[in-house]
């Protein structure tokens, strides 16, 4: 009899998110038990959306930290045109995908790749940038930096932080639109405005 392999356990769905608004409202998809993997929860994700009210129906949008998925997933169920998340570990980049398939012809692709490399290809410009990185790493200055010289914002996009209390430095052309905190976590959206 052969023996049973050992479960990775960082690879074992075990948690779960919910979308709460749109064409998949109250749809669950599992999440995997992963070192730094910390879903937006609902009552920030419902203060953003409601931000994002008139923003999100057909805009193209970029969750740079996919993590879970939360706020990509958010975004397709309510009407976004496009979404693109990019992932660095590839056993979460694999229940992206796998969660993405269970969502019936959602425009969405997702990239396994560090969020710095990605940054370093072919820009498009996106409505929205969802930025909710590792805490401690320090990487939302360098980022954003790259988001705004590389070509990556249309003209006025909206841009959500989710981070610690340390502020990143932020282009000058950024304007705070929200800002709340909730707990140790600091969340906020800004609009780029166009320099002339």
């Amino acid at each position: 009899m052969a023996k049973a392999k050992p479960v990775n356990k960082a690879a074992v769905a075990t948690g779960q998110i919910r979308l709460i608004g749109g064409l998949w409202r109250g749809r669950k998809l599992p999440v995997l038990d992963s070192v730094g993997l910390r879903p937006t929860g609902d009552r920030i994700k419902e203060t953003l959306f409601n931000w994002l009210m008139f923003d999100i129906r057909q805009a193209h949008c970029l969750d740079l930290f996919a993590g879970s998925g939360s706020l990509g997933f958010e975004a397709l169920s309510r009407g976004a045109a496009q979404v693109v998340l990019v992932e660095k570990s590839p056993q979460v980049a694999t229940q992206l995908r796998q969660n993405l398939a269970s969502l019936p012809a959602a425009p969405a692709t997702v990239h396994q790749q560090d969020a710095l490399q990605f940054l370093q290809g072919i820009a498009q410009p996106f409505d929205v940038v969802f930025l909710d990185p590792p805490f401690h790493q320090q990487l939302l200055s360098d980022v954003c930096q790259l988001l705004e010289a590389g070509g990556w914002l249309a003209p006025n996009a909206k841009i959500y932080i989710e981070r610690e209390q340390l502020a990143p430095i932020l282009p000058a052309n950024w304007q705070l639109l929200k800002n709340k905190q909730a707990g140790q976590v600091s969340y906020q959206l800004y609009q780029r405005e166009v320099v002339s």
